[in-house]
């Protein structure tokens, strides 16, 4: 009996495979891949996009066939055989009685004022302003429903539309529209779910997985709906970061290696010379004894004994400097060896702080600066407000002091994941130092960012942090102030630390704007 791959196995030699094969790396391509290695029949699904291609190509003649289509519709998405074949069929019982003059047709229109009808064309405009505005998030290539939005463009600017004629196009265009809106969005989440896919496996393939264990982590973070471009911008720059400095850092470690591969070769070098000296001196000594041998008298033996003690006291001399250079070579070995470890450990870390602080995963003091600077230029270009709230746990060093600082980082985490769970995805929070927190919210004015704190408070209480079997209830106070256009978001900052101070002093667990 053949064993059961696992799923992660299967998975990672269909990647395999989609790549030798050069195919492209669509859902169909993969899943086909990924079928043949599982041994699985490789099935056809229900053709929803060909019988969606057909339905958009009918045009309802009245309100009944419209019904039908919506039907049609809905019978497609749930893969009804039967639904489509009752909807097409009334839709063609319904043509035939129009044809022979028994359907309801849409009434024409009522004769229309002139400031009337000026006032329709006015609006008929401004839907088509709206319509080519939405145009770019569908992204549609199919040249069937652009020829349609084109004539329904002109249909709307005309000033002696008919309204019967605007209706129909209306109720046309809709109909294909909600289509391509949700052919959009199924190839979202189908790319989103092969590039997770792909991610998770150079995480498993990859020899050396703490080089890559941050980015990675960032990059599924960043992919979870809903998507957020403030957020996919700050993971981007988090990731340059961490790429410039790994960059960095393994340059050094190469130049640290390659140090290490020259004092060897200098080792080597150095063994092969002590032992030619080493053969040298055996040599004379062997000559030497060979002439002792024939010494007749004590005055032919002195000058041998003192070439015998010349060539000793030379080897003994450089035996004593292969030690000492030797000693100087392992001292640079172990600082090189340490050097690399560091510069290994530097690389994991790297990975994981950059703009992020690495107990709570919020911005650090970097990444606050980079959002503030961020979120003014879009202040600024957009004319929107932009809030700055600051706070402060309140009683935080008792809570240490009682239970603990690995219950005081547990509170913290707490403390965060409440405040992920009650602000918007625009939102932006940074740890600012201890237990003081900086939430930037964007597109509100001061008195909605009090609302959002005092909201946050409540929401907080409700949420008690539990350490061992003890709930613990945790408060804060907290500052807000609205950025003016002539000033820093330090500037900001240092107003809602004021406000915070004062929230303070009123007698904590209160929000006070600045």
């Amino acid at each position: 009996m053949t064993p059961v791959k696992p799923p992660s196995e299967i998975a990672r030699q269909a990647l395999r495979l989609l790549t030798t094969r050069k195919l492209a790396p669509t859902p169909s391509n993969y899943q086909s891949c990924y079928n043949e290695i599982a041994d699985l029949p490789n099935v056809a699904g229900f053709p929803e996009v060909p019988l969606r291609r057909i339905a958009l190509a009918l045009t309802a003649r009245n309100i009944a066939q419209q019904e039908q289509l919506n039907l049609l519709d809905v019978a497609i998405g749930r893969h009804s055989w039967q639904a489509v074949e009752d909807a097409l069929s009334a839709f063609d019982k319904l043509a035939t009685a129009q044809t022979n003059g028994n359907a309801g047709t849409i009434p024409p229109a009522n004769g229309v004022h002139d400031s009337g009808r000026a006032l329709i064309n006015e609006l008929l405009g401004r839907a088509a302003q709206l319509i080519e505005n939405m145009l770019p998030a569908v992204q549609n290539d199919d040249a069937v429903f652009n020829v349609q939005v084109k004539s329904l463009l002109q249909t709307l600017r005309n000033p002696a539309a008919d309204i019967d004629e605007v209706q129909a196009a209306f109720g046309n265009f809709n109909h294909r529209l909600a289509f391509a809106a949700e052919e959009q969005a199924e190839i979202k989440q189908a790319l989103l779910k092969l590039l997770r896919l792909i991610i998770e496996n150079i995480s498993k393939l990859t020899l050396d997985e703490s080089w890559l264990h941050g980015q990675i982590n960032a990059l599924l973070t960043a992919i979870r709906p809903p998507l957020n471009l403030r957020h996919l911008d700050d993971v981007e720059q988090r990731i340059r970061d961490v790429m410039y400095k790994q960059a960095a850092a393994k340059e050094r470690a190469l130049e640290a290696q390659e140090e290490m591969r020259q004092m060897l070769a200098s080792f080597i070098e150095h063994l092969t010379g002590m032992h030619e000296s080493t053969a040298s001196f055996q040599g004379k000594i062997e000559e030497s004894a060979r002439q002792i041998e024939q010494v007749k008298s004590i005055e032919e033996l002195a000058p041998l004994m003192r070439e015998v003690i010349g060539a000793t006291r030379a080897m003994a001399d450089e035996t004593a400097n292969a030690r000492e250079q030797l000693k100087t070579m392992q001292v640079k070995v172990l600082a090189t060896e340490a050097e690399i470890e560091k510069l290994h450990r530097d690389l994991h870390s790297a990975s994981t702080l950059a703009r992020h602080d690495p107990l709570t995963n919020t911005l650090n003091r970097t990444g606050l600066g980079e959002a503030l600077a961020r979120e003014i230029a879009n202040m600024k270009r957009h004319e929107t407000p932009l809030s700055v709230a600051l706070l402060d746990i309140d009683n935080f060093k008792k809570l240490n002091d009682r239970l603990g600082h690995e219950a005081g980082d547990a509170a913290l985490i707490h403390l965060v994941n409440v405040v992920h769970d009650c602000l918007r995805p625009s939102d932006s929070l940074a740890r600012y130092g201890g237990e003081e927190f900086v939430i930037l919210l964007p597109d509100t004015p001061l008195d909605e960012a009090v609302m959002a704190m005092t909201r946050l408070q409540r929401d907080l209480t409700k949420n008690y942090f539990l350490s061992g079997n003890e709930k613990v209830l945790i408060t804060f106070s907290a500052g807000v102030a609205q950025l003016t256009p002539d000033e820093t978001g330090a500037d900001a900052i240092n107003r809602a630390d004021q406000a915070m101070y004062l929230a303070k002093r009123a007698g904590k667990n209160r929000v006070m704007g600045g």
